[in-house]
């Protein structure tokens, strides 16, 4: 039992004072060899990008994937949902994702962080870019034109940009159900600016 108590002693000195050093030494410069506890994480045998590769004919480690693969996570088997289109090219009119209050709040998130800046938190197009740069006049969401168009097409703009509003992409910052989700909350907000009596929930009367 003794012994067993000192062997466990000593190996928890020994980890104590590998810790301590690591920790006082990481950071700092030093002429000495690095200390790999896990060398198979430090030292992979892989390629990285722009390395060259002996191994091929073209002496390039970067290869082009065969035809008809799908990167993990990209597989965009569902064009309506992913591309807010039909299969034959025409705008998918009502959203693919169930409306609830969680959405809607969640695209009230979004729209607030990404949407707002540009076109105010009623969407009339008069957020606080306009106050910077009064040349640019971002589009208002209560017009006509955007009240009648299909909600797919609110998809594509928020996923593609417009040339012809200078806004641009915004498919790296939204995922693609915060996009649904932002479409769902613009069409509550056209909603709310242009309703009628007809609107109001008869307990609310």
């Amino acid at each position: 039992m003794i012994w067993k108590r000192l062997n466990l002693m000593t190996l928890a000195t020994v980890l104590a004072a590998v810790i301590l050093l690591g920790g006082c030494y990481r950071g700092k410069p030093s002429s000495k060899p690095p200390l790999h506890v896990v060398p198979n994480m430090d030292a992979q045998p892989k390629y990285k990008a722009q390395d060259k590769a002996n191994f091929f004919k073209n002496g390039s480690a970067m290869r082009v994937p065969p035809e008809h693969t799908i990167p993990r996570g990209y597989l965009r088997a569902d064009t309506i949902y992913f591309t807010g289109k039909k299969a034959n090219g025409e705008w998918v009119e009502k959203n693919p994702e169930r409306i609830t209050m969680d959405l809607l709040q969640r695209g009230r998130e979004r729209y607030t962080i990404y949407c707002a800046v540009c076109h105010d938190d009623a969407g009339y197009g008069k957020g606080i870019v306009t106050k910077r740069s009064p040349d640019l006049i971002p589009v208002s969401y209560h017009t006509d034109a955007l009240r009648e168009q299909a909600d797919g097409y609110l998809f594509d703009v928020i996923t593609n940009g417009s040339q012809s509003t200078l806004m641009g992409s915004y498919r790296h910052q939204v995922s693609v159900r915060d996009r649904w989700a932002i479409v769902a909350y613009v069409r509550a907000l056209q909603r709310s600016q242009h309703a009628t009596e007809k609107d109001v929930p008869p307990d609310k009367k």
